[in-house]
């Protein structure tokens, strides 16, 4: 595949792309600028020749990190617009967590109390879908594992938490987690924490 190219297959690139956050944009079938740089992007960091065209090695070593997209990935909106919330947000409070929009909503019987952008773990340590609970809560957490800082962590499943995170704020979708719910604006992180309550329902779904 190269720039100029119009297909399904290009489609299901993008979509593979965005799964490991190489893409920050809607996947079209239309192989542009946005997903040359990305090609480019994700060769360089891989140690491939940076030519922004999808070789064999190329789209081999993508599918070898990615998964086959569903639908909804292969026609997920761009980062940002949102998507209908799960039905299992639309009762109580609710972290309602949405892959195919990048988007936290904190909800309350049905209404967006806020939202924000988020990015999750990339595909070797993925984020858990499902529903979950918030079970621990720290202000200014150090994660030990991977040496790095999680202010305002809500813990909802083992090791994944929501939290803020400099290096979404830094890089955007350029970077992934190791599992965790990376929130970019500390306002709105700092917010959602005074706001969020132990056993608070998490649901994270595609």
């Amino acid at each position: 595949m190269r720039p100029g190219d119009k297909s399904g297959q290009v489609r299901e690139l993008q979509a593979r792309l965005r799964q490991i956050a190489w893409f920050n944009a809607a996947p079209t079938g239309q192989y542009g600028s946005v997903t040359t740089s990305a090609v480019k992007g994700f060769q360089g960091k891989r140690g491939l020749p940076k030519t922004g065209t999808v070789d064999e090695v190329t789209w081999q070593r993508l599918l070898n990190m990615t998964t086959e997209p569903t639908h909804a990935q292969l026609y997920a909106p761009a980062p940002g617009a949102l998507d209908a919330p799960d039905p299992r947000c639309m009762t109580g409070r609710v972290l309602c967590i949405s892959k195919t929009s990048n988007s936290l909503r904190w909800m309350s019987d049905g209404k967006v109390l806020s939202s924000m952008d988020v990015r999750f773990g990339a595909a070797a340590t993925p984020t858990r879908e499902g529903t979950h609970y918030i079970y621990n809560k720290v202000r200014d957490d150090w994660s030990r594992l991977y040496n790095s800082p999680m202010p305002f962590a809500m813990y909802f499943d083992g090791g994944q938490a929501v939290h803020y995170s400099a290096d979404f704020a830094a890089r955007g979708y350029n970077g992934a987690s190791h599992g965790c719910v990376n929130v970019r604006d500390r306002a709105k992180i700092a917010a959602l924490f005074d706001a969020v309550a132990i056993g608070t329902k998490v649901v994270i779904y595609r």
